[in-house]
């Protein structure tokens, strides 16, 4: 069954998300059972609500900005004993997609609906999609009341503009309304901790893996395990956006699985999330993988796996640990892991350490980016360099060892105090996709920026006064280009103040007027491409 009936998904769309809807049978999930997979949208579809999540889009922050390629799969799957079943069991999943990776959230509300939806059917989801109707737009920075069958959901969708590793905390205000309201912490964000705990001697070295894009397997005994640890792993270099693909929860029935487990090229930079011991044999090849077992609450210091030799690992029943073939750039830091041990002994609650962890990664993160900011910055061109009557100059090119050059005084040793080979660590980032994806986003930032000094410089010329000095044929081409700007600045979202933009146009008018009649009328009636 889909809901609503109109949404249209494609045979193959369809067909991977029931195989991604259901545990493997040897997983043993009997019960109730959350997690999330993510799938590639078939090509040529027509794209719904996009211009209107766009707008939205440009205020988040980087790491949450959806991907127009893929979809995202929120999964509650019961499981029971049923012997008037032919089967002997019940077994069910209630799936929400969506573009959005806001995965505590739509847990939350699976959590909500989805008991009630496996006794009361398809008319029930009617009526959770009547709710779902009067959601306010998804705006990032606004405290949302979301209504759903009988609660309010409060939340805030972070901004760009928040400090990293902080999270603003969302609070019921009246006491009133604490009966029926419920205040998520975070739309986003799992339990660091928790999904980290098992292998956390070992998280700087999987932080360099998953900031170098490396190919990694997480093999895990169910899908909640293997999607939550797979999500762990690629917000660990939040606020850097990890820009490959990652599947929180893969299965060998997924339409990628032959692109993805080929071994006639090199693994691709991916990070699975598996729990058929088929990948054991299949996913042999792969340089880095993470055995995981269950996931316990750390009521005493877990046992600790050692990193193992890749070899050792021949099937999914191997002991849990870390397979890599890769040796860390960066020295241990042996500090955060000193903490969080003294956290587990002090009984401290899992949120206060992942709250730890979330700011050793934040700040290991912004460490390592810092510099490449700082260069990057130093590529834009002056502002003096800028003319209204010259197209707007280009940014000048990223050179490597430009770069280099400059980490010997401004280097990460400013805001960190890890020893090891930096330089060998920036070299393999710049090869790889992360890297590309972050210069991309800062060159398109860069550019728009130089586009709107350049339209601010335009407004602050007589415009008037230059087109009385000039022909006719040159006050209609510069008429036509003004009002392109003005249509590039609302298309690509340029950073520009309103007010230069009411400005521009009252000059556009101002010149237009100034011209002969039929002109006037022709330019008045001409929008532009």
């Amino acid at each position: 069954v889909i809901y609503p009936p109109h949404s249209k998904l494609t045979d193959k769309e369809k067909t991977n998300i029931c195989y991604l809807s259901f545990p493997d049978s040897n997983s043993g999930c009997l019960g109730d059972t959350q997690f999330c997979f993510r799938f590639r949208r078939s090509p040529g579809r027509k794209v719904s609500l996009c211009c209107f999540l766009d707008q939205l889009d440009r205020d988040l922050p980087v790491y949450l900005k959806k991907d127009p390629a893929y979809y995202y799969g929120y999964v509650y799957f019961r499981q029971v004993r049923d012997k008037s079943l032919k089967r002997g069991y019940f077994q069910k999943s209630l799936v929400l997609i969506s573009k959005l990776p806001y995965v505590h959230l739509f847990r939350t509300m699976l959590k909500q609906i989805a008991p009630e939806y496996f006794e009361k059917s398809e008319a029930f989801l009617e009526a959770v999609c009547s709710d779902v109707d009067r959601w306010p737009p998804p705006i990032p920075g606004k405290i949302l009341h979301l209504p759903i069958m009988g609660i309010i959901m409060k939340l805030r969708i972070p901004t760009y503009r928040d400090k990293p590793g902080t999270t603003p905390i969302v609070q019921n205000m009246h006491q009133a309304d604490a009966q029926i309201s419920m205040a998520l912490p975070t739309v986003h964000e799992v339990d660091l901790f928790r999904c980290f705990c098992p292998v956390f001697f070992h998280i700087q070295m999987l932080w360099e893996l998953v900031l170098l894009g490396e190919p990694l397997v997480v093999m895990a005994p169910s899908p909640s395990e293997s999607s939550e640890t797979v999500l762990a792993l690629v917000s660990c270099i939040s606020p850097l956006k990890y820009c490959s693909d990652f599947r929180p929860y893969f299965t060998i029935h997924d339409s990628e699985f032959k692109e993805y487990t080929t071994r006639t090229q090199a693994p691709p930079s991916v990070i699975l999330g598996v729990t058929n011991p088929f990948f054991a044999k299949t996913l042999q090849h792969w340089p880095h993988i993470i055995r995981i077992g269950d996931i316990k609450l750390p009521g005493e210091v877990p046992k600790q796996v050692k990193v193992k030799k890749l070899k050792n690992l021949k099937t999914l029943d191997s002991k849990p640990g870390v397979y890599p073939s890769y040796k860390p750039y960066l020295n241990k830091d042996e500090d955060i892991v000193k903490q969080l041990q003294k956290g587990v002994q002090q009984k401290r609650p899992t949120e206060a350490q992942s709250v730890i962890l979330r700011r050793y990664f934040s700040e290991l993160t912004e460490s390592f980016i810092i510099p490449l900011e700082r260069y990057v910055a130093s590529l834009m061109p002056l502002q003096k360099c800028i003319s209204p009557w010259k197209s707007p100059p280009q940014l000048r090119q990223f050179s490597q060892d430009d770069f280099m050059r400059t980490l010997e005084k401004a280097g990460p040793q400013l805001t960190s105090g890890l020893k090891g080979d930096w330089i060998g660590l920036y070299r393999h980032f710049l090869k790889s996709p992360n890297f590309d994806g972050w210069f991309r986003s800062r060159q398109k930032e860069m550019t728009q920026k130089l586009e709107a000094l350049h339209l601010e410089a335009l407004c602050n010329e007589n415009l008037v006064f230059w087109s009385q000095k000039h022909t006719e044929v040159e006050t209609v081409d510069l008429v036509l280009k003004l009002k392109n700007k003005l249509l590039q600045a609302d298309r690509e979202q340029l950073p520009v103040k309103s007010d230069t933009l009411k400005k521009l146009q009252m000059h556009i008018n101002d010149i237009i007027l100034a011209l002969p009649d039929d002109l006037q009328d022709i330019l008045l009636k001409t929008g532009t491409t």
